[in-house]
């Protein structure tokens, strides 16, 4: 049995059983792929997956546990790798973070600087994606943390730490009727056409359902992923917005204006996600504090504990 095998099972699975996109991501040759996993169910004397001609098309009950305990084993390798890494050099190596356009552009940069000034050895690998893509990467390990509002809840395998709580802006663009309002309210945001985020990013839902509750349906005529995109149309006169409140710097982002709304909604809070028995490196650590200082170290490895 070779570790090499159990990669290529696991990849298929991950991948709908497809065996060409197993190879494609491993960068192994089709052929290969499924040479190595006969190979194992010959060594095992079991089957993984049914087969219909030449295509999979299932995984057996018994491929099932193969599966779960191949994804232990590897995991536990790459663990071991990681401290062995900690132990030669623990002020160098990768830190690979997911999270979404808002937090790496808003929320991300103070940590980021600290971080790299204290560690610049540390090569930081930042990718971004939608919710569910960022948590499905920290959930199979692509990436090491994964930074989102939402969809991180998804994946049981992933501990969810909380890291802050943030709250949202409604802008216009200068002299809009709304900003002569005493008192701002849903009601009469309602009035207007709105330009705010893609559900599913960025604390959307609970948006919604803030209108809902006082049985208002918003004018959403305009939704986007970024915060500048959604800000370079409402100065064009499309509307009014409703972002993060990080997103917006009265100098920066002149002439538009800025009304709180932190009032009228819930807050939203940024959760962090980290694969449950992963191995963290020391740096690991030390960028969570510098992002959120509550999150002690022991807390943290209380939560990844299997």
């Amino acid at each position: 049995m070779k570790l090499q095998q159990l990669k290529y099972v696991r990849e298929v699975a991950r991948r709908g059983l497809s065996i060409s996109a197993a190879a494609q991501a491993l960068h192994a040759s089709q052929p290969g792929v499924s040479n190595q996993i006969q190979l194992l169910e010959d060594e095992l004397g079991l089957l993984i997956f049914e087969r219909h001609g030449k295509r999979l098309s299932a995984i057996t009950p018994l491929g099932e546990s193969v599966i779960a305990m191949a994804e232990r084993v590897l995991q536990e390798v790459d663990n071991l790798r990681e401290q062995a890494a900690d132990s030669r050099h623990e002020k160098k190596g990768t830190l690979s973070i997911g999270t979404t356009h808002t937090q790496a552009r808003y929320a991300l940069p103070k940590a980021i600087k600290a971080f790299s000034e204290q560690y610049p050895d540390v090569h930081l690998n930042m990718v971004q994606g939608t919710p569910p893509e960022v948590a499905e990467m920290a959930a199979t390990g692509k990436v090491d943390l994964a930074i989102a509002t939402e969809g991180l809840s998804k994946f049981d395998n992933l501990a969810i730490l909380p890291c802050y709580e943030w709250n949202r802006t409604v802008i216009t663009p200068p002299g809009h009727p709304l900003l002569n309002e005493k008192k701002l309210t849903l009601e009469a945001i309602s009035q207007y056409p709105i330009l705010t985020y893609v559900m599913g990013f960025t604390g959307r839902a609970q948006q919604d359902q803030s209108f809902i509750e006082r049985g208002l349906k918003p004018n959403v005529i305009f939704t986007a992923t970024d915060a500048d995109v959604i800000k370079t149309y409402v100065e064009l006169g499309l509307g009014i917005g409703i972002i993060a409140s990080m997103a917006f710097d009265p100098a920066k982002d002149a002439p538009l204006q800025a009304l709180d709304a932190s009032g009228l909604f819930k807050p939203s809070t940024t959760h962090m996600g980290i694969r449950k028995g992963s191995y963290l490196r020391g740096y690991s650590y030390a960028f969570i504090e510098f992002f959120a200082p509550h999150l002690q170290r022991s807390t943290i490895q209380n939560a990844i504990a299997l």
